[in-house]
């Protein structure tokens, strides 16, 4: 029973990585074929000013980059996890052998809702940056109106679990449960549009791969040990068409990830931190500030800062967020991409642990 279980969220893990190597090179031929990168690059801060830290840096250490490297490489991400995911569903329902049926991770009980949120966000950030790349060198799909889409899918998704899943606790590591009834929906609100909001940790070659890697595989962990082998596979999945990604990001990279990346892995990492909660009778949620620590510190950094210039009239970080503010004060880009990567293993792993407490307490 273990060796199935460990084959099944292994083999689709694999299944996706070999699929994200395979499509790469056709992804990449198209988007260096299309140009699809900024054709007009405009930066200004997080208070509307003109962003001067920001544009020493891309004109000393990322040169020419912003219109010379094709955005939208988190196409491979959500094609190879989509692909591996119906396919095996599909072969399980033409070929009905034991193996392929093993396989199929997909369920209404465990990947649906993740599914959902990952091709939902994929797109909507799809549209941005196909505005994004556009000649007159418009900023994509307004940002008011990406955090009203992501509040009115999480919203939907929060109420799934209410009404559906009849999801009304939260776990509290050590002390059981806390109920909180109907505002499981805002809470999921709040959760989602906060890890969104860490998306922009997408700012240099390989870092977001490493993070977002990083906090599925935690989550593939966490699932699997509590017996949400679907949720499991599913979460492998990711992580293994996220490190296809990431062999293509790498310094120098590619292509970067882009909205159609980070939206559609953020609102999907939302879903996961509370499918490992109550309905697997764990605390995901507790431990995802642990987990996500990389994407929860760019948050705050971002907070901090606009907080300080607007009250004190002076900034906290030479540039926000934080992975910019050490390569103004001199890190090369490679140092602070490794040293993030270090720091996401190491959340995971402590993550985890907080995780499974239950079975120790």
């Amino acid at each position: 029973m273990i060796t199935s279980s460990i084959i099944k969220v292994f083999i689709p893990a694999a299944a996706s990585f070999m699929v994200g190597i395979l499509f790469a090179p056709i992804l990449t031929h198209y988007l260096y074929k299309h140009r699809v990168w900024k054709k007009v690059t405009r930066k200004t801060a997080l208070d509307g000013n003109p962003a001067v830290e920001f544009e020493r840096l891309r004109t000393t250490v990322h040169t020419g980059t912003e219109t010379s490297t094709p955005r939208m490489g988190g196409i491979l991400i959500w094609v190879s996890v989509t692909f591996v995911t119906l396919g095996i569903w599909l072969l399980a329902r033409l070929f009905p052998i034991p193996l392929f049926e093993r396989l199929d991770f997909l369920s209404r009980s465990q990947t649906w809702i993740p599914l959902l949120a990952l091709i939902a966000g994929a797109i909507m950030g799809f549209v941005n940056d196909l505005l994004d790349i556009h000649p007159s060198g418009e900023r994509g799909v307004g940002l008011r109106t990406r955090l009203l889409f992501v509040t009115i899918v999480s919203a939907f998704i929060g109420w799934w679990f209410y009404a559906k899943l009849g999801v009304t606790a939260i776990g509290i590591p050590g002390d059981g449960t806390f109920t909180v009834g109907v505002f499981i929906i805002p809470l999921f609100i709040l959760v989602t549009l906060g890890l969104y909001a860490g998306g922009v940790i997408d700012g240099i070659d390989g870092l977001s791969g490493g993070v977002f890697s990083a906090a599925f595989m935690a989550y593939a962990g966490i699932a699997y040990f509590q017996n949400q082998i679907n949720l499991a596979a599913f979460s492998a999945t990711l992580t293994g068409a996220i490190l296809a990604f990431l062999w293509f990001n790498v310094p120098p990279a590619r292509f970067w990830m882009t909205e159609t990346g980070t939206m559609g892995l953020t609102m999907t990492l939302a879903v996961i931190a509370f499918m490992t909660d109550t309905p697997g009778n764990g605390y995901g949620i507790a431990a995802l500030p642990v987990i996500a620590f990389p994407l929860v510190v760019t948050v705050l950094s971002n907070i901090i800062q606009v907080a300080s210039k607007k009250f004190r009239g002076k900034k906290v970080f030479r540039i926000a967020p934080l992975h910019h503010h050490f390569e103004a004060i001199g890190w090369p880009a490679y140092k602070v991409t490794m040293r993030y990567w270090i720091i996401s293993i190491i959340c995971a792993i402590v993550g985890m642990t907080i995780a499974l407490l239950k079975g120790s307490v």
